[in-house]
Formats: C-alpha cells, sequence, structure tokens
C-alpha cells in the first residue's frame, strides 16, 4: 500500500501538520478532503489533527484511501507488461473491450482485472488512464489510486507522456514524416462515427514510415492530442485509411478482421518513484502476417 511520508526539518519547526502536507505532499483538494475525512493522517505513527504543530524529528505519514472496484471477475487472459503498487500496464489483445457499457457488460478488460485481483490478493480500484478502441491492440495503462491518476493526467495536459502507436494503412504515403494537424469533431451526435470538422477539437498526429509495402504503407505514428479515433480518423481524411477500418473505408477481410492499429510504445514519469519508465509491446499476430502478405 503507497504511503507518502515526510520527516520534519528544523526548517518545518513549529508549523501546522496541515501546512506540512500541502508543502510536501501534492494531493488534489479532493483527495487532500477524503484523507482529512478518513483520518489518514499520522504524526509518528498516530493519527493526528490538522492543527497540531510538528517538531524537527517528527515523522508525518499518510496512507491513501482503500479503494477498490466491483466488477465481476471473469478469466480472461491479460498479457500483463508491468505492476507495482500504483500501475499496471497491460498489453491488450484486439477483440477486448476496455470498460464495461451497455453493448458490453461483461467480458472486458475490467473483468479480467477484477479476477486478477481475486487470485493475487491486490485489491484497488480500477481507473483506466488511457483508452483504447476494441479491435486497437497494444499497451493500456491503469492507475490503481487516485493520487497516480491525477499526476498522469497531468503529465498528459503537460505533454510529459508519450503514445506511439504504429498503423499499417491503405495507400502509399509518398513523405517520409510529416503532421496531421486537424480538428475532430463529431458530425452526427447519433452517429459514433468521428469526423475533421472546423469546429472539433485540435488534433495532432505526427507519422513516420517504417516500410513501403504493397499499396500499402507501415508507419509510426505519435500523438500530440488524444481525441476519440484520431489515428482512424485523420489517416482516413487524407486517404489512407488504416487497413481493416470497416468505420472509416479500410475495410479488407482477405488481409486482416480489424484496423491494423497497434499502440506500441509508452513513456511516462512514474507518479511515486519520479522515474521515467518506458515500455514496448511487440506486433500481434494478425498484424505480422498482414505485413507478411503485403511484402511478397
Amino acid at each position: 500500500m503507497t504511503q507518502f511520508r515526510h520527516i520534519v526539518t528544523s526548517e518545518d519547526e513549529g508549523m501546522e501538520v496541515r501546512q506540512i502536507t500541502r508543502q510536501y505532499f501534492d494531493f488534489s483538494a479532493r483527495l487532500r478532503n477524503r484523507i482529512k475525512r478518513e483520518k489518514l493522517t499520522l504524526k509518528n505513527g498516530k493519527p493526528t489533527e490538522g492543527w497540531h504543530r510538528v517538531c524537527e524529528g517528527d515523522v508525518i505519514s499518510i496512507t491513501l484511501p482503500d479503494e477498490h472496484s466491483n466488477f465481476p471477475p471473469e478469466a480472461i487472459p491479460l498479457d500483463i507488461v508491468y505492476e507495482d503498487d500504483d500501475l499496471m500496464v497491460i498489453n491488450k489483445q484486439p477483440g477486448l473491450v476496455v470498460h464495461p457499457t451497455k453493448g458490453h457488460p461483461a467480458g472486458t478488460c475490467a473483468n479480467a482485472l477484477a479476477y486478477h485481483m481475486e487470485q493475487t490478493g491486490r485489491i484497488f480500484k480500477i481507473r483506466f488512464v488511457n483508452r483504447l478502441d476494441r479491435d486497437t491492440s497494444g499497451l493500456l495503462l491503469v492507475a490503481k489510486n487516485a493520487y497516480c491518476q491525477n499526476h498522469i493526467t497531468d503529465q498528459m495536459r503537460n505533454k510529459q507522456i508519450s503514445k506511439q502507436y504504429i498503423a499499417l494503412v491503405k495507400g502509399e504515403i509518398l513523405a517520409e514524416s510529416g503532421t496531421i494537424d486537424l480538428p475532430i469533431g463529431r458530425p452526427d451526435p447519433e452517429d459514433v462515427r468521428r469526423g475533421v470538422v472546423s469546429d472539433g477539437a485540435p488534433s495532432i498526429t505526427h507519422y513516420e514510415v517504417i516500410e513501403h509495402l504493397r499499396n500499402h504503407t507501415l508507419l509510426k505514428l505519435l500523438l500530440e492530442t488524444g481525441r476519440t479515433h484520431q489515428i482512424r480518423v485523420h489517416m482516413s481524411h487524407i486517404g489512407c485509411p488504416v487497413l481493416g477500418d470497416s468505420l472509416y473505408g479500410g475495410e479488407d477481410l482477405s488481409l486482416i478482421s480489424r484496423q491494423a492499429l497497434h499502440a506500441a510504445g509508452l513513456t511516462l514519469i512514474h507518479p511515486i518513484t519520479k522515474e521515467k519508465m518506458e515500455f514496448q509491446a511487440p506486433l500481434p499476430e494478425d498484424m505480422k502476417t498482414a505485413i507478411s502478405k503485403l511484402s511478397l
């Protein structure tokens, strides 16, 4: 269980406990209020009030609130790339919905995580920091507590997180690299499809050609923003839809049965240790097979 700890210095002498926690622990206001409500702040191992004064050598510690999710556990395989007390990184298989919805109430990644907790005894509230479409494979980041979720959200806002994708698209992209800077919105509120619209949200996709294939191109893409269906919309708009993407004009069942899009790389700063962390997920077999067919 994650615990935050500070040893009072001579410079801190005489401060109130609440001043110490505000100065040394960067909690959100909401989390701070919950910590206060549940009396989770300790001074020298004993519960304390925010107005209590501190002396040099006092140890102020806070344990984050216990939380859990209530998804029914299901024995769905998970490829766990990394896990500690605060984070999980999963290499999600294609065809797996991330979070239960009205259309997919079960058989999701959340249900698989609930089963993982049941088997390992690690209990936490499931917080998906990034989302992947059902048929997009690759790295999925899960925060195990509110502090980590807030910290990572701040990293995203400050563009400190790098998300790298690999896509196999229809058509030949002649420029070896480029940037698509086009706003994305929902042309029809009743339709799930997104599109490039003048009043849409700013959306920026950087791409680099990995390999030219037969009437197709293999791309590495970096997202500067994270709009729903961003890569799929941008590539379709420039006339090179992601192969297999039935929603945006790339369907080709002779090569692959889903969009050939894979979240291959993720770089972030660990919210607790502050270390830079880099993760990679190899291409799934169906994308490898499609590439092989187009290389002949």
